[in-house]
């Protein structure tokens, strides 16, 4: 259930250029939250709109999120430090739903520290597939492979890891069976070209998908994208109905 809460940040780390991890202590928000989940963060009392951030990790009574500076509000919240407040409303969303197998998480970008809680909440083995454009972009990997069983690193550029798209090993792990999901993050095609490729091989596939957001809880519709339910296409909200959806109910 989703509430609004005063956090206390507790650290803010630079991960790479212009990408930063902030922690804060929320004890009843990390105990509600989900993989999946998302937080809607007030950026300056200046500013009306709130800016919408998936959690990344909860650790006891800490949520973890990870975000790009690419406008004002995230870069006032960029600047914040242990021991300020930030005004929260969440845990908001609806998450992943696991199985009782192996999984094979994906995540592309910024859409990699969402699927680092999916890594932590799996009932099964985990393997992990992480794309990025190139080495100065590479974040959490250690993360991850803390977690997982086995983790794969592509980069566009073959800077760091493997070159090549993360649809590379994706194909690889589907041939090879064994998996009972694949969930995912990050940049539309992306997430297309899994999604595809996992109606392929016939396996289940989750995808949380990112859309500009106004209010964050469904009224404003301004996250709207196409699914189609029951041979119905409809107008779903993201942050409502989303941002986890079935792969096989998106409109690509």
């Amino acid at each position: 259930m989703s509430d609004r809460y005063f956090c206390e940040v507790v650290d803010n780390e630079k991960l790479a250029d212009n990408i930063f991890s902030v922690k804060v202590l929320a004890k009843r928000l990390a105990e509600d939250a989900r993989a999946g989940h998302f937080l809607h963060i007030k950026c300056g009392e200046k500013r009306l709109l709130r800016r919408p951030i998936s959690i990344c990790s909860v650790r006891g009574d800490s949520i973890e999120f990870v975000f790009e500076v690419k406008g004002e509000g995230t870069r006032w919240l960029s600047g914040r430090v242990p021991g300020q407040n930030l005004d929260v409303i969440g845990p908001l969303g609806n998450g992943f739903s696991f199985p009782d197998g192996k999984i094979i998480i994906v995540g592309g970008g910024l859409g990699a520290p969402p699927m680092l809680f999916a890594a932590e909440s799996a009932k099964g083995g985990v393997t992990a597939i992480l794309g990025f454009r190139d080495s100065g972009r590479k974040i959490m990997a250690d993360e991850f492979s803390d977690v997982c069983d086995k983790v794969y690193l592509m980069t566009e550029d073959g800077s760091s890891g493997r070159q090549g798209l993360v649809t590379e090993p994706l194909e690889e792990l589907l041939a090879a069976g064994g998996y009972e999901a694949v969930m995912s993050c990050g940049q539309l095609e992306m997430q297309r070209a899994v999604a595809l490729l996992c109606r392929q091989y016939g396996v289940s596939c989750q995808v949380s998908l990112e859309e500009r957001m106004g209010c964050g809880v469904g009224a404003c519709l301004v996250c709207v994208c196409a699914t189609k339910r029951a041979g119905q296409m409809q107008m779903s909200r993201v942050c409502a109905d989303g941002p986890v959806f079935d792969a096989m109910e998106v409109v690509w």
